[in-house]
């Protein structure tokens, strides 16, 4: 949990500084600015997600090595399919949200604040695996 709490200050910090054509917090950006700003939540939620995941599946590789489950496969295998099924359902359901705005300016803003939003639940999804949460 600590570290989660390190990369999120990491993160927002360099946000803000890749961000310098685009003043995120001002309620008056154009569509331009609002999808550039929703892109960069998107990846700054992504980073985060991706630092936690090593964590927690190293924690479920060392919380039992030698015991398999019902499929064969270990806790840490199965997270591994879980998440690459998530990352699938995480992109379709985000395309289908955005669908109503198909091809027009406000497809990339939508498409970006769910990825956002998803990637976000399942980094708090993963911390609770961590047997320190």
């Amino acid at each position: 949990m600590k570290l989660y709490v390190l990369i999120l200050a990491a993160v927002v910090t360099a946000g803000a500084a890749s961000a310098q054509d685009w003043d995120c917090a001002d309620p008056a950006l154009p569509q331009q600015g609002m999808n550039f700003c929703a892109h960069q939540d998107y990846l700054d939620a992504d980073l985060v997600l991706n630092s936690v995941y090593p964590e927690v599946r190293a924690a479920l590789e060392a919380m039992q090595p030698d015991v398999p489950r019902r499929d064969g496969k270990t806790e840490a295998e199965a997270l591994r399919d879980a998440q690459r099924a998530w990352i699938t359902y995480r992109d379709i359901a985000c395309n289908v949200e955005a669908a109503p705005f198909r091809g027009g300016t406000m497809e990339p803003f939508l498409t970006s604040s769910c990825l956002a939003r998803l990637t976000r639940d399942r980094t708090e999804d993963l911390l609770i695996l961590l047997p320190d949460s």
